[in-house]
Order: structure tokens, then C-alpha cells, then sequence
């Protein structure tokens, strides 16, 4: 693997050695935690204090890095990954021991499913206790890494000060490394505070390789699409990650291969180009044509559960796949697999295929849009694609929106037009609840320049309420839509399905318009026919909104068979 870039030693100029041998006063470890992360290029900074991490957040006043606290420490783990997914950058999420950093673990699935380069950095027992030993300290675990080895794509414990830049630097090279992800530091607490007489951290490089795809192989899947009669593709997540939208768009047009986007990849692909089969993935006319491919290229996707129509995809012809996830090349069907990074791989793919005219490729696209179109017509199910519309006329076109775990999102995934990649996410990677607002919030502090669109159910609202203190502290311009059906409404549906009745799934819950202005954030009660006026009313205000609509929704029956 070439690291070239690690090649060039900068020279130090008589000054900088000059700082070197006197390095200011009053430093300790917390603070060389902050000086790599600006060194690296950090500029924002997500977490929540506590007793054994307070040595990093001291440092944080002598540093020049944003803070932005969340009030727990899953919500501040969604804010990092939205913030990651947004810019493409690290996200630092900084957390306490034990309690503190456990309650980050949903939001780390999260981000590992959905490749979200968070750098979780948390603080650790005092470096004598570390080793599985019962030292009675408080947040103790026996083996703290231990429960985070399974989500995160690397981890690192440091023990002294002068080991702190570097396992900064190789945590943040893992985390950009395709596919990103997120990675875990855990530095004792006594090594954060002890103060240090080492030179202030300069020059850092943590630059990740390029993952190029194997000549010989582009070279067969550039034959095998030059030469198909029915070539399609469907482009996932990696597509997105990697800023690939735009080398996929030509491709497509230089093959006349229609395109299908996973729920992951939304907004990879124009939404109203003629060989756009959007994203209905829970759809057997869908399905049956991707089937029908005589070559299917696949990027940035492992077909899991929601892209193969829950397991029921069967390809027929011959499949080529591009992931940048080794473990996940044909994980799920027998294909090419060509292990790099999507952006790389479609410029070579690019290069190497031959111009293939086909006429007939956006009629057999409209035909199958059109019976998507019958068969949820057929479904009497007005009001949902009433407020998909109308949440879509009232968000700006370059605005990101979040999604939780609610029907309204389970809509979108498949109907909702993204018109730009890497504006609509959700928490479909890891499918935990509360992912919504607090994604928001993170992808607001990252560019406050846009309103942001945050949608829950009243369910998974209540997982997140304590943010709307976040919100109106940073003054973020988020406004959250909670759609309000008296409880976990997608699980009423499978259980009533599958049992006859719902248990469990009925909620108390409070009025989300007194709570909102309790926390001084201004809320409204809306309704389907107001949704639209109401949603772009409080995108025109700055700072966070919220608006409430109390309705009962269905989901489309999909269809497997």
C-alpha cells in the first residue's frame, strides 16, 4: 500500500523550533487532544462533559475548536454522524467513561452501518486501574473497548501523553479510510490531566489511501457492460459517501443503463432523469426488472434486507459489484466483486466502456413507474403521498433533511425526491429510534447557511426531547416535524398484521407545542392541508421550530412475491 504522502518531512523553521523547546505553560494531555484535532483539520466538536473527561474539556477553552454539547450522549453520537455524512470530515465525539461512553453505542451502529466517519475520543479510569482489574473506580468497566470492538472499525488506548497525537492521527486515517466509519480513543483520566512540557502539536498528516479498483477488473466489467443487451444499476450509500453522483450520471448516459438508488443512496441519481427507476426497492415490478438485467452493476451497496426487497431479489444475469467494503462483495449474490472506492472505480469504468445506444431504455423505465404508480394508487393512501408532497414543496432543494424510524420516513425512503445527493438521511443503516433531530442538529452547526428538516414520530420524538434545549442554545435553524399517531405506529401495523391486535405499541404522550415553547422554541399545530405553508414558515425564521401534525398514517403494502 503506497503512503507517499507521509514522504514529505516538513522543515521547521527557526521559529517553530524555537516554540518547540518553550512550549507554554499550563498545558496538559486534554490539551494535546485539541491541538491534533486542529492539526488535523477539526474544526467542530460534539459531546458532553464528564468527571474522568474533564481534563479534554478545559483544553477545549485554550483551543479554537466549536463545541456542541448534546444532553446525551447517543443524541451527541447522532449529531457527530450527521456532521460526518454532511461534509465528508471527521466528526470528534468527545465522551465520558463508563455510563457516558455506553450510552453512545446506538449512535456508533448508526454511523458504522451508514459509514459516518465519527472519532469517538473518551476518557478512561486513571491508567494504573486499566487491565481488567476491580480498582472500586467510579464508571469502572472491566474492559471498556471491549463493547465497542464490535461496532467500530478500529480502537486505540492510550496510556501516556506522548502516545496521544498519534493515536489521534491513526484513529482519524481509519475513520476516512473507505468505506468510512466510525472509530473509538480512550485516554485515562489522569493522563488528560497531567500537565505536559511537550511541544504543541503541529504538522499532523493522517491522509487516508486511495482504494482503486484493480485494473484487470474494470477491464471485464467495462466488457461486460460495453456488450449487455439490458444492463442496469443500482447505485447504495457508497455513491453518496464518496461524491460519486456526478461519474454515475455519465456513466448511466454513456450506457443507456437505467438507475435504481437504495434507501441509503438517495439522491444519487436525478429523480426525474429518463432513466431514473427512483428508489421503489419494496416493489416487485422493481424487482422483476432489476432481475431481468442481463448485467447489473451494483455500487456502493451490499444488497442487504431493504435493497433485495427483503431477501426475495434473485439477479438472473451477471453481476458486477463495486464496494469498498471487502467483507461485503458477494456477501449476498454471487457477482464480480470489485473491492474500491466508488468514486474511483465509476472514473475508471468511465474511461473503459464503450458508448451503448438504447433506445428503449426510459420507455421500459416509464413502464415501470407507471405500475408503481397504479399499484399505490390502487391503495387509497392519499393522505401520505399528500404530505410527502407537501413536505417536499416546502423544503428548500440544497436543504438536508433527517428521518427517523416513523412511517412518514418509511415513505420517503421509497417516494420522496432527494433532487441533490447527500441532503436526505436517515437512521435505515442500524434502524435504531431518536436518530432524527439530533442528526439535525449536527448537520445544522455544520452549515447553518440552510434550514434543516428533522421528521419523527411522536415514538421516537420522546427519545430526543431533551435537544430542544441543544437547538435553542446554538440557535440552530432546525425545524423538526413530529408526526403525532399516539404511539409506535409502524409496529402497531406489523403487529396487527401478524397477530390480530397491537400490544405495547400505545403511548402516552405530552403536548408537543407547550413542551417546544417551554424550552422557548416556537411550535405549531398543523394540519395535511396546512403542512406546506406551516413547514416553510418556520424554514424562513432562523433558529429551531417546531410543528406538530396529529395524524394516523399507513404504510404501502409492499410487495415481495
Amino acid at each position: 500500500m503506497s503512503h507517499d504522502h507521509h514522504d514529505e518531512r516538513p522543515q521547521l523553521t527557526p521559529e517553530q523550533i524555537a516554540a518547540a523547546l518553550n512550549p507554554p505553560a499550563g498545558r496538559n494531555g486534554g490539551d494535546l487532544v485539541v491541538e491534533t484535532l486542529q492539526g488535523l483539520g477539526a474544526t467542530t466538536v460534539f459531546g458532553l462533559p464528564g468527571q474522568h473527561a474533564l481534563g479534554m474539556f478545559d483544553a477545549l477553552r485554550r483551543s479554537c475548536l466549536s463545541y456542541v454539547g448534546l444532553r446525551v450522549e447517543n443524541n451527541a453520537g447522532f449529531a457527530a454522524d450527521a456532521y460526518g455524512r454532511i461534509t465528508g470530515e471527521v466528526a470528534p465525539l468527545l465522551l465520558s467513561t463508563g455510563p457516558g461512553a455506553l450510552t453512545s453505542l446506538a449512535a456508533l451502529q448508526e454511523a458504522a452501518a451508514a459509514s459516518a466517519p465519527v472519532l469517538a475520543i473518551s476518557s478512561q479510569i486513571p491508567a494504573a486501574g486499566l487491565g481488567g482489574g476491580r480498582h472500586g473506580y467510579l464508571h469502572e468497566l472491566r474492559d471498556q473497548k471491549a463493547s465497542f470492538r464490535d461496532i467500530v472499525k478500529s480502537v486505540h488506548t492510550v496510556r501516556t501523553a506522548s502516545q496521544i497525537p498519534s493515536a489521534i492521527a491513526d484513529a482519524w486515517e481509519s475513520a476516512l479510510t473507505a468505506p468510512h466509519g466510525p472509530v473509538w480513543i480512550e485516554i485515562p483520566q489522569d493522563v488528560l490531566l497531567a500537565e505536559t512540557t511537550l511541544p504543541v502539536v503541529t504538522a499532523m498528516d493522517a491522509t487516508p489511501p486511495v482504494l482503486h479498483p484493480r485494473p484487470e477488473l474494470t477491464a471485464v466489467a467495462a466488457h461486460l457492460l460495453s456488450k449487455a443487451e439490458r444492463p442496469a444499476i443500482i447505485a447504495g450509500g457508497g455513491v453518496v459517501r464518496s461524491d460519486a453522483s456526478g461519474k454515475l450520471l455519465a456513466l448511466a448516459e454513456k450506457l443507456d443503463a437505467p438507475v435504481v438508488t437504495t434507501f441509503g443512496g438517495k439522491g444519487a441519481f436525478p429523480w426525474e432523469h429518463p432513466l431514473s427507476l427512483q428508489s421503489w426497492l419494496e416493489d416487485r415490478h422493481t424487482t422483476d426488472f432489476l432481475e431481468s438485467a442481463d448485467v447489473l452493476l451494483v455500487i456502493g451497496s451490499g444488497l442487504g434486507e431493504l435493497s433485495s426487497n427483503y431477501h426475495t431479489f434473485a439477479p438472473r444475469g451477471r453481476v458486477i459489484q463495486i464496494e469498498a467494503d471487502a467483507g461485503k462483495l458477494e456477501s449476498n449474490h454471487p457477482a464480480l466483486g470489485i473491492h474500491a472506492d466508488a468514486r474511483e472505480a465509476l472514473a475508471d469504468l468511465l474511461d473503459a466502456v464503450d458508448r451503448r445506444e438504447d433506445p428503449s431504455a426510459s420507455d421500459r423505465v416509464r413502464t415501470v413507474l407507471e405500475a408503481v404508480r397504479d399499484r399505490i394508487a390502487g391503495q387509497e393512501l392519499t393522505l401520505e403521498q399528500q404530505l410527502i408532497a407537501s413536505v417536499r414543496q416546502a423544503l428548500p432543494d440544497t436543504s438536508p433533511s433527517f428521518w427517523d424510524m416513523t412511517i412518514l420516513a418509511y415513505w420517503a425512503w421509497s417516494a420522496f425526491d432527494a433532487r441533490h445527493p447527500n441532503t436526505m438521511h436517515s437512521a435505515q443503516g442500524a434502524g435504531g429510534l431518536g436518530y432524527g433531530f439530533p442528526a439535525a442538529l449536527g448537520a445544522a452547526a455544520a452549515d447553518r447557511t440552510k434550514p434543516v428538516l428533522a421528521v419523527s414520530g411522536d415514538g421516537g420524538a420522546m427519545y430526543s426531547i431533551a435537544e430542544l434545549a441543544t437547538a435553542r442554545q446554538y440557535d440552530l435553524p432546525v425545524t423538526w416535524l413530529i408526526v403525532d399517531d399516539g404511539g409506535y405506529g409502524i409496529l402497531r401495523e406489523y403487529m396487527t398484521g401478524a397477530f390480530g391486535e397491537a400490544t405495547a405499541t400505545e403511548l402516552s404522550r405530552p403536548d408537543f407545542v407547550a413542551l417546544a415553547e417551554s424550552f422557548g422554541v416556537p411550535a405549531v399545530r398543523t394540519t395535511p392541508e396546512t403542512l406546506a405553508d406551516d413547514l416553510a414558515k418556520s424554514f424562513a425564521e432562523p433558529g429551531p421550530s417546531v410543528v406538530v401534525l396529529p395524524a394516523l398514517l399507513r404504510m404501502f403494502e409492499p410487495t415481495h412475491l
